[in-house]
């Protein structure tokens, strides 16, 4: 009975959910702090290398702050395709150099865990921040970098000089209208040899204005001597007369880099679908060389920098078995110097792809195929 009356301690249930194993959350934990750093490093380092192409309209142009604050903010997405790859890359030096110089790696080793083990985890962390930096590269860098472009021409706006770019059509895509300049003035206010085309509902054009000078005003470009052309829905002409002035409404709001720069042709602004579309159409047309190189380097671009987060992790793992004994200055020197020549072998392929000399899908492949290569053979070798 007194068995009975007393408190029973209850059954342990096993948990049927899946952990990770301890040696795998170690070694991520060991990574997550450095791979933090170094990606806000690199990330504060290009915000502010962006803030003094700002820094002149700011303090000389008197543009609002604020202004420059967003466009520097907004901006910085764009560096995250190579920030992620270099924190990957300096994470997985750190991390396993710091384990390998407290001789913990030897122990694992001695215990019977091969190296392909040890190395399981950070390759793992390596493709999830693949998936992630290419998440961002795809569909928040594209936006993020068109409204910094926008709100930079905001900028200048405010300031004195109007930086428009000559010899360039752009199109409103709020009006539909088509805007070119043959040159602006040394006082970077007036244009000269501007020519406006709008578009007919049905047709080419249903008016053209040719005008020797223009000048923005407010929300409006404003033509002077300006020879006004009209035509029918078959493209005929019906009228041509000189009058001295005509305003043209701007997009000056969020849209207003579409008449000011070259956004509509800045690959960081189009995410992969985009770049394909146009790829496709300049090869439709049987335009080559650079600019058609540009394009399909971009594109190739969009999964081959991401991808090179797991390529440093590959290339990381060897090089912090063989020299993690040294110290993490090694460690933070070989990232640098690893992230150099690969960036190196970026450009140089680049420029070989863009002049037709190799494949442009190869040329931005390329570094990851030798750099990827090189750590495996290496990684090969610790195993045997």
């Amino acid at each position: 009975m007194a068995t009975l009356t007393e408190r029973q301690p209850l059954p342990r249930v096993r948990s049927l959910g899946w952990r990770i194993p301890i040696l795998d959350r170690y070694l991520i934990a060991e990574m997550v702090g450095p791979f933090g750093f170094a990606l806000g490093a690199y990330l504060i380092f290009w915000a502010f290398n962006i803030f003094f192409l700002a820094a002149d309209y700011i303090i000389n142009g008197h543009a609002p702050f604020f202004l420059g604050l967003r466009f520097v903010i907004l901006r910085v997405p764009q560096a995250t395709s190579m920030a992620f790859p270099f924190a990957c890359l300096f994470a997985a030096l750190l991390a396993m150099g710091r384990v390998m110089g407290d001789n913990e790696i030897t122990a694992m080793r001695t215990s019977g865990i091969p190296v392909w083990r040890i190395a399981l985890s950070p390759l793992l962390f390596g493709a999830f921040m693949f998936v992630a930096c290419y998440l961002i590269n795809e569909y928040v860098a594209p936006a993020s970098v068109d409204l910094s472009t926008r709100t930079f021409y905001q900028i200048v706006y405010h300031t004195d000089a109007l930086p428009v770019e000559p010899q360039f059509f752009r199109k409103d895509p709020d009006s539909g209208n088509v805007f070119y300049v043959s040159q602006v003035l040394p006082d970077n206010k007036t244009m000269q040899g501007v020519q406006i085309f709008k578009p007919a509902r049905f047709g080419p054009w249903t008016e053209t204005l040719q005008a020797k000078t223009a000048v923005v005003d407010q929300s409006a470009l404003v033509l002077h001597d300006v020879i006004d052309t009209r035509y029918n829905a078959d493209g005929m002409l019906i009228s041509q007369q000189h009058v001295d002035s005509v305003a043209v409404g701007l997009p000056l709001a969020e849209t207003a880099a579409q008449f000011m720069s070259s956004v509509n042709s800045d690959p960081w602004t189009m995410s992969s679908k985009n770049l394909k579309t146009q790829v496709q159409a300049l090869q439709a047309q049987g335009m080559g060389g650079s600019a058609l190189g540009n394009l399909q380097i971009s594109l190739a671009n969009k999964l081959a920098w991401p991808f090179a987060c797991l390529i440093g992790v590959v290339l990381a793992i060897p090089l912090a078995l063989r020299f993690g004994k040294r110290g993490r200055t090694l460690g933070i020197a070989l990232s640098i110097i690893a992230f150099f020549i690969y960036f190196l072998m970026i450009s140089a392929t680049a420029a070989l792809g863009r002049n037709g000399k190799i494949d442009p899908y190869l040329a931005s492949w390329l570094p990851n195929i030798i750099m990827g290569t090189s750590g495996l053979v290496l990684l090969w070798l610790e195993e045997h």
